[in-house]
């Protein structure tokens, strides 16, 4: 199955490191919490992604053209016709698609603009720039188990974001309340499950998925919440930078499920 990931916004609330590169290119120790997002994937065992690229994408598809040298020990021979050799390769078993989805496409668009590399297959959904330990592999048999078009992971963040009005009965979501303050709302923390009949929801570059889509799904019982009650954290701000930063200096990441 293979993995979208949004990463063509601007990250304009984090514009002292966007300025120079796109958001999921911002360093959490020594790598892009792109990266971080992907072996958190890879680590269930998904290893096919399609990146949706826009702002700055230059600079992811450079990152993934020189992963290889970067991560390997290698000899350049200059006296031998410049010859390369590799020691050890330390590369990912990833395959990577980058797809220039435009510069102001909205999230929905980007998603459509990709649907000629998913074709009629389920496919993972997330954004680039939050991590979590959410069990990837449960997502999916979530998924399963419900008449749905999405499955979102639902967190619990506090008051900040907009909150999923969710019914319990019927385990759908059945509304979305927009920039509410109400503490303990669920909210999309993102890591989602679709089926590719959401590209029948989309109309073009200016549908945004979250307050377009997703409502449109949301208000025929296509939705499901997966509940979340472990860690999530986005990097919607420096501060956010700051607290992955020090979890992972600290050698207590709780997204690092890998070794």
């Amino acid at each position: 199955m293979k993995v979208v990931i949004l990463a063509g916004g601007y990250g304009t609330r984090i514009s002292e490191e966007s300025h120079l590169k796109p958001k999921p290119m911002i360093n959490i120790g020594e790598r892009p919490i792109l990266w971080h997002i992907m072996k958190i994937y890879s680590y269930y065992g998904y290893n096919d992604f399609i990146i949706c690229l826009g702002y700055k994408g230059y600079v992811i598809k450079e990152f993934f053209a020189d992963y290889y040298l970067h991560t390997s020990d290698i000899t350049f021979d200059f006296k031998n016709r410049n010859q390369m050799i590799v020691h050890n390769n330390m590369a990912e078993p990833w395959k990577v698609t980058l797809v220039d989805t435009g510069l102001d496409t909205m999230t929905g668009g980007r998603i459509k603009r990709i649907q000629k590399y998913i074709g009629n297959d389920r496919f993972m959904l997330t954004y680039g720039d939050g991590v979590s330990d959410v069990d990837i592999n449960d997502l999916e048999e979530f998924h399963k188990q419900n008449d749905s078009i999405v499955t979102m992971t639902a967190i619990q963040p506090g008051g900040r974001f907009g909150v999923l009005d969710i019914n319990d009965s019927t385990k759908k979501v059945e509304r979305f309340v927009e920039k509410s303050v109400e503490l303990g709302g669920w909210i999309n923390g993102g890591f989602m499950v679709v089926e590719p009949d959401v590209f029948d929801y989309i109309d073009g570059d200016c549908t945004i998925f979250e307050s377009g889509t997703l409502v449109k799904l949301a208000e025929q019982g296509k939705v499901s919440p997966y509940k979340h009650y472990g860690y999530w954290q986005c990097m919607d701000t420096q501060r956010d930078k700051g607290l992955l930063e020090s979890l992972w200096k600290s050698h207590n990441a709780p997204w690092k499920l890998w070794e």
